[in-house]
């Protein structure tokens, strides 16, 4: 006798053309897990015997025999197709209403067949908790991308299922246990949408021995007037036999005044391009949305009124047994809530969970509604990447673990979030052949690795993203940028936290500075970014532009020689034309508040470089008061490779290593004072020259600039 809770929902219903061809477009693959021990499942409010049944587990034989090499070769490929956009809203809908036609079933797992085969080893498993409507389908947008890297199952609660709340987490429970006993180091996700959350806490504070990571979106375990809302649905006696979930809860919040859970416009907007002109995404959003709203209506004809209210009951009993128990939880948390949920206050939720939760952490979107993972411009598995959340082991590996950035992130950061900068700045990039000419692009700059680059820090670290987009578009490489384990802490983030630049430097490629990161990188043929000048380079006082804090620690080139890495040396000089620095760290050493702030905040901050005395081991981190200027131009040389293969005996000859590093040195700020001279030969580095020439051939038309 199957297991309840594993058994494959319906699909579709009738032989009609329409039933099939939904049968096919949302085809569901069922999990053939066999459970071994036995097993206790309440469905429909009863408990049903244990039932002793064989485990079956097929082994996964596919990487048996591969060599070392071929085997590492094996994953992602940089910028590849994530299908993220591909899937809109009203294909939620779709999959809704075929899935709501109840066969009287129990709850039960699914795998989408659109998840296909994660792409990576060892993936991790993510088990989806639905929210009200209880389909399993909410992360339909995100099936494609969040199946190239997760094992995913959905829970589908029938419409008509009355299991309550203790029996939905005890069926997730024994789902997790029975993965936990074939794979105990393979972390396993709870994705909780709504209700979900109170499901995905319970669960996590009743087995805190398995290594569990929750993401929390918009997560029902607030409790306060879950019995007003029950009271007033109860007593009012609406008149329509049938009623949506979300639109019934809202109008019971605003008292009688529908107010959509989500943003229209955002859900509408999914899957339209974002280099339309702003006519053609006019047009594309009004006739998305017009199509999209006589779905919202036919949907609120599938739940009907009983199955609203024991909805209600299960949000309630939810709440609570999770809020009883939140002391016990210890898994990872990745909490995401909406500034803009008309249905729960997800903000205060986020507040009080921040606090009350072991090891919680926050994503904030204030332009968003309750639904959102259904809305524009939030994927999932980029959160989950931008918060260095993701891994395949009980501890992250920066290494291993990491992701490359997929062609809808890319299109995002640098065609949509980064446009009007990259504009502003014009930046150029060029490269040193073999020998010795310089060209514009990066053709001097090897296409295999390992690769080491190291230069000069700019204030802030403005440089960066200009550098990382070029790479990417050029050579179709992640550049792994070596930075300060502060970036990547935990200890400054808020309850109220957004995505930030943070998360865009883990996104694409950084890690934290250490010589086991940078040995393990070598290993691997990666191109590897690092400044020798670290924080008191990027945060410089004033009157320090382009000058080099490097200690006497010639430790990297000793590594490079070790793997016969090519090392090529780069500056790049503009942050002068863009930004004026008007209080630097001395300013603010002075400044009562500003000085106590900078010492709690070092205080707490690991330290890097305690062992360098002078200026160049001081890494006291602080924020830079500063006024933009009309933009100039960015400018970047990538210096003459040198070639360290065969230069073995530098791993123990300290002496000739050092030598090495002071000519890398050198050829940096050889490199800055060429550029800075060479810039005033540019005939386009002031703004208004750059905008003329482009509205005269284009905005995509590469800007001139002096001969090199």
């Amino acid at each position: 006798m199957p297991v309840a809770a594993l058994r494959p929902p319906p699909v579709a219903v009738g032989a009609g053309r329409r039933s099939a061809r939904l049968q096919a477009r949302f085809a569901l693959r069922a999990s053939s897990l066999e459970a071994s021990a036995a097993v206790t499942v309440t469905v429909n409010g009863s408990a049903e015997a244990a039932v002793e049944r064989k485990e079956k587990v097929q082994e996964d034989k596919d990487n048996e025999g591969l060599p070392v090499k071929e085997e590492q070769e094996r994953g992602l490929e940089v910028l590849y197709d994530d299908g993220f956009g591909s899937v809109t809203v009203k294909d939620y809908f779709a999959a809704a209403k075929v899935l709501c036609r109840d066969d009287g079933g129990p709850p039960r797992w699914f795998s989408p067949v659109e998840c296909g085969h994660p792409a990576v080893d060892q993936a991790p498993l993510l088990l989806f908790l639905p929210g009200m409507d209880g389909v399993g389908t909410g992360l339909i947008l995100h099936h494609k991308s969040l199946g190239k890297v997760f094992e995913v199952r959905c829970l589908h609660i029938p419409v008509n299922d009355r299991t309550p709340f203790e029996g939905l987490v005890q069926i997730v429970e024994n789902l997790i246990k029975h993965e936990h006993d074939l794979s105990p180091d393979r972390p396993i996700y709870l994705v909780g949408d709504s209700f979900g959350g109170s499901l995905a806490l319970a669960v996590a504070a009743r087995n805190p021995q398995i290594d569990l990571v929750l993401i929390l979106v918009n997560p029902g375990s607030y409790i306060i007037c879950k019995d007003s809302i029950a009271a007033s649905i109860a007593s009012t006696g609406i008149s329509a036999k049938r009623v949506s979930c979300y639109s019934a809860v809202s109008s019971q919040f605003c008292h009688g005044r529908y107010v959509s859970t989500g943003d229209p416009l955002k859900m509408a907007a999914v899957s339209i391009e974002n280099n339309l002109s702003p006519p053609e995404t006019l047009q594309k959003l009004s006739d998305s949305l017009t199509s999209m709203l006589p779905l919202l209506s036919e949907l609120s004809d599938i739940i009907p009124r009983d199955t609203l209210l024991w909805k209600l009951k299960l949000l309630k009993a939810g709440a609570a047994y999770a809020n009883s128990r939140l002391h016990a939880v210890q898994a990872e948390v990745l909490l995401l809530a909406s500034g803009k949920d008309n249905l729960l206050p997800s903000g205060e939720e986020a507040d009080r969970l921040f606090k009350a939760l072991k090891n919680c952490r926050v994503r904030y979107f204030k332009d968003n509604g309750h639904t959102l993972l259904l809305e524009d411009g939030v994927n999932l598995l980029t959160v989950i990447k931008g918060a260095n959340m993701y891994r395949r082991g009980r501890q992250r590996d920066s290494v291993t673990d990491y992701l490359p950035p997929t062609l809808s992130e890319f299109r995002q950061t640098f065609d949509v979030d980064h446009r009007l900068f990259h504009l502003a700045l014009s930046p150029v990039m060029m490269s040193t052949l073999k020998d010795g000419k310089i060209v514009r692009g990066l053709a001097g700059v090897p296409d295999k690795g390992p690769v080491l680059f190291v230069g000069y820090h700019a204030l802030m670290g403005i440089e960066l993203s200009p550098l990382y987009e070029e790479f990417l578009r050029e050579k179709r490489t992640v550049v792994r940028g070596m930075a300060h384990p502060f970036l990547f802490g935990k200890k400054f983030e808020s309850s109220r936290q957004e995505t930030s630049r943070f998360d865009t430097v883990s996104m694409y490629g950084g890690l934290p500075v250490t010589p086991i990161n940078m040995y393990r990188l070598f290993q691997r043929n990666q191109f590897v970014l690092l400044y020798p000048g670290g924080v008191r380079e990027a945060l410089h006082r004033k009157g320090e532009e382009y000058k080099l804090f490097w200690p006497d620690q010639p430790e990297f080139v000793r590594m490079a020689a070790r793997f016969g890495v090519t090392i090529i040396p780069f500056g790049c000089v503009g942050e002068d034309d863009v930004l004026e620095l008007v209080l630097d760290y001395n300013d603010q050493k002075n400044i009562p508040g500003l000085r106590e702030w900078i010492q709690s905040i070092n205080k707490e901050a690991e330290r890097v470089r305690d062992s360098v005395k002078g200026e160049d081991g001081n890494q006291d981190m602080y924020l830079p008061a500063l006024l933009p200027k009309v933009p100039g131009r960015f400018y970047y040389l990538f210096g003459q490779p040198i070639e360290m293969k065969g230069m073995g005996n530098l791993v123990r000859d300290r002496k000739s290593a050092n030598e090495v590093y002071l000519r890398i040195k050198s050829q940096v700020e050889e490199i800055m004072s060429y550029l800075k001279r060479k810039r005033e030969e540019d005939p386009y580095r002031s703004l208004p020259q750059r905008a003329l020439y482009q509205a005269t051939w284009g905005a995509s038309a590469q800007v001139p600039t002096f001969e090199p």
